[in-house]
């Protein structure tokens, strides 16, 4: 299967990247070449000046359905029972998840459909998503034996401990207004106004300074993961280092003269 066909890329005049998950007749699961296509297209969109903001949305009605089951099963016909090949799974999904982390580019979940174990994830290591009224999200391994371990570290970075432990422990599923209210999702819009609502979410952050952008993106993980005085000490040099760049200085001159900014994305 071309990785092209599983996932559509369309670059807008304005800087928006549109990533579509489209392999329908799999429920957009995460397969080693949806896996790869995602790898390449994120790291691709963050060395690429032209993109400024990532939207990631899928065809059909799941968002994505998690790992391919089917063909992490075929690799237990393998000598060691399939353990080599879930290591390398495992290592290309946590690598896709870290990349988009890791992309300067603002990354927005539009979720339309269900997103449930590698696909909750998949939405709860986006920066920001934005959900259909008839989304719905879980983390369903306990169903199965197998616990959500690896979706649990990005789920438990976007809710608080009792909420990500009710999702892993039951495997039910969470609506989509609910899923707001935990803060695995921004907002939930109806199921019409949703590409449209991304989009005009999409092309607002678009208009600020990319270099800005990147800049706040990066030290926001990076303190998140620190104690209190080393984020406050981190966070006050890139402060620093922010004040000294071209576009920091002609927005604070564009905001006293009262007029646009000129970005320069340096």
């Amino acid at each position: 299967m071309h990785t092209d066909s599983i996932l559509l890329s369309d670059l807008s005049d304005d800087g928006l990247l549109r990533l579509t998950l489209n392999d329908v007749k799999r429920r957009n699961a995460l397969s080693e070449a949806m896996l790869a296509a995602l790898a390449k297209a994120f790291a691709d969109a963050g060395s690429n000046p032209s993109v400024r903001v990532i939207v990631l949305a899928a065809n059909g009605p799941a968002f994505c359905a998690g790992h391919d089951l089917k063909e992490m099963t075929a690799g237990r016909s393998d000598p060691d029972g399939g353990k080599a090949y879930f290591a390398k799974v495992m290592a290309l999904c946590s690598g896709v998840m870290q990349g988009i982390v890791n992309c300067p580019k603002p990354v927005i979940a539009e979720v339309a459909g269900v997103a449930t174990a590698a696909g909750c994830q998949l939405v709860a290591s986006c920066d920001l998503a934005i959900a259909a009224e008839t989304a719905q999200f879980s983390t369903p391994g306990v169903h199965i034996g197998l616990f959500c371990s690896t979706p649990m570290v990005a789920l438990s970075r976007n809710v608080s401990n009792k909420h990500a432990m009710e999702m892993l422990l039951t495997g039910d599923m969470t609506p989509a207004d609910r899923a707001a209210e935990i803060g695995l999702i921004n907002r939930v819009v109806s199921e019409g106004a949703l590409k449209n609502t991304t989009t005009e979410l999409a092309r607002k952050i678009a208009s600020k300074s990319s270099m800005t952008l990147a800049t706040g993106k990066r030290a926001f993980y990076a303190q998140r993961e620190l104690p209190l005085a080393e984020a406050y000490d981190q966070a006050s040099q890139v402060m620093v280092d922010n004040m000294l760049a071209r576009d920091a200085e002609e927005g604070i001159n564009a905001f006293i003269e009262k007029r646009a900014p000129q970005w320069q994305d340096a």
